[in-house]
């Protein structure tokens, strides 16, 4: 009994870290993506030829968006799991709906980007934009069932999210109208082709999810996570 007190006892404790790391990762995601659909060269509803000449007339700002989608790529969900992990306390049923639309969402994003990135490579590798068009034109169907499971998953689960929070009070209730409202802007902001709504809308998600993480660095770590 004294050898297993001793070991459980003498185990550092990672929960200050644990708690700055959500805090660091949890604004990253969204605010990746407020800045590269601002920067975005061309419109969501353009067509492809379109786009592609924007993209090749824009190269070094399309790389810039590239490495803000990687960014976006690897902390959105993460994120996401960390304003659930608290938001579940309060609303367990709410949280878990949103997670399971948002994370799916976010996850088909690669489907998404890919072929932005395809775009990317021609035109710096210095293929004519015809031939570009031609074959970014050629989409597997998968990719229309993730740009469906994108919009679906991440507008929706966002909404719920943000309910989600003002019931749990997670974050102050002023963050969690942030973020119910943030992807809503986001959808209008297609819709009209405006690019500084974009920024307000996913700047809106950042600035909720980083109230969030305030709250997680001013919690004692026996509330973050008691010791087992």
């Amino acid at each position: 009994m004294t050898q297993t007190i001793s070991r459980t006892t003498s185990r550092p404790d990672i929960r200050p870290a644990w708690r700055l790391v959500a805090a660091l990762v949890l604004p990253i995601g969204p605010a990746a993506v407020a800045l590269l659909r601002f920067l975005l060269p061309y419109d969501t509803a353009d067509d492809v030829s379109t786009m592609t000449s924007k993209i090749v007339g824009h190269l070094d700002r399309s790389s810039t968006i590239l490495w803000l989608s990687y960014l976006a790529l690897v902390t959105l969900v993460p994120g996401v799991y960390f304003v659930g992990r608290l938001a579940r306390r309060g609303a367990p049923w709410l949280t878990g709906i949103a997670v399971f639309l948002i994370v799916p969402g976010y996850l088909s994003l690669p489907w998404l980007a890919g072929s932005d990135v395809f775009t990317w490579s021609a035109g710096t590798a210095g293929v004519d934009q015809a031939t570009i068009t031609r074959i970014a034109e050629v989409t597997h169907g998968s990719v229309d069932v993730a740009g469906t499971v994108f919009v679906v998953g991440h507008v929706l689960g966002t909404i719920l999210l943000g309910i989600a929070m003002w019931r749990s009070g997670v974050g102050g209730r002023w963050a969690a109208l942030a973020v119910a409202v943030s992807q809503p802007l986001h959808l209008i902001s297609v819709i009209i082709s405006s690019h500084p709504l974009d920024l307000v809308g996913w700047g809106l998600q950042a600035v909720g999810f980083a109230a969030v993480g305030w709250a997680i660095l001013r919690m004692p770590n026996d509330e973050w996570q008691p010791l087992s």
